[in-house]
């Protein structure tokens, strides 16, 4: 029985790396996926076509080669820059391929609800002598919030299991830690990873249900 609780503890100490992993991408994916969506819209083209080339690239390579370059390439490739030695240096790096990796994804989703908004109202805000930015923040912003909310949701469910991709590079998160149990010949440890798992999308399905009731202002 000791045994179980020890384990039981490593495995909760592992998936506090995944939930780290999920936070910070999600803290910062969320607004660069905006500065993202606003560069592969933009009026000057060679921006636009430089911004969607490399979305292009980020959404049609996996996720497991993107973390693989971005942590091995740097030392591959003789460059001055390295990341710190040790697990901070393969978490930063997880972390960092993470927030490009779902900044890109969530960038289309903002791109989509952005130019799904009629050009009428934009018109209307203009004629009633509104800036561009007060029309996007007061009027535009408001009715994306609403319709990006379910695709964004999914992302953000996704994310939540893409994090054990972070073990390619040696991140100790919980399925790797599993994976080390399983092949001393116990299976239980990993069907407690899926409790884990199905525990917290769970929370995060009723959380999203909550917010969308709480957004349903344009119907």
């Amino acid at each position: 029985m000791e045994q179980i609780y020890v384990i039981i503890g490593r495995l909760s100490d592992s998936f506090l790396l995944n939930c780290k992993i999920f936070i910070i991408t999600l803290l910062f994916s969320l607004p660069l996926g905006l500065l993202i969506a606003f560069g592969s819209m933009s009026r000057f083209r060679p921006l636009r076509w430089l911004v969607r080339t490399f979305v292009w690239i980020i959404r049609g390579t996996p996720l497991m080669l993107q973390l693989i370059i971005i942590f091995y390439g740097p030392g591959l490739l003789d460059m001055s820059f390295t990341w710190p030695n040790g697990e901070s240096g393969r978490f930063v790096a997880a972390t960092v391929a993470f927030v490009i990796n779902y900044a890109c994804y969530l960038s289309e989703i903002y791109r989509g609800g952005i130019e799904g908004i009629p050009k009428g109202q934009y018109e209307a805000g203009e004629v009633l002598g509104m800036t561009k930015s007060q029309i996007f923040f007061k009027v535009t912003l408001l009715q994306v919030v609403k319709r990006i909310l379910p695709p964004v949701g999914n992302e953000i469910i996704t994310l939540v299991k893409d994090t054990s991709l972070a073990r390619i590079i040696a991140n100790k998160e919980i399925i790797m830690m599993a994976g080390e149990y399983s092949s001393k010949g116990l299976i239980w440890p990993l069907f407690a990873t899926g409790i884990y798992f199905l525990v917290f999308v769970g929370a995060l399905t009723i959380l999203l249900d909550w917010l969308e009731k709480k957004l349903s202002y344009f119907r």
